[in-house]
């Protein structure tokens, strides 16, 4: 997932760069968004397996 939300982010980028602002924002939220859930799953793996260690 967090492949997909550096991916993303270098299509904002390479989109913002030539011009096509409508494409850079869409694709920057969605890698805002991507990063976010993969962050919220990084919290969750860990605090599980922290858990399931005692």
């Amino acid at each position: 997932m967090l492949y997909y939300s550096l991916v993303f982010l270098v299509v904002a980028l390479i989109a913002g760069v030539l011009g096509f602002g409508g494409i850079a924002g869409a694709a920057a939220g969605i890698a805002k968004i991507l990063f976010f859930v993969f962050l919220i799953l990084l919290v969750l793996s860990v605090v599980a397996g922290a858990f399931r260690k005692v």
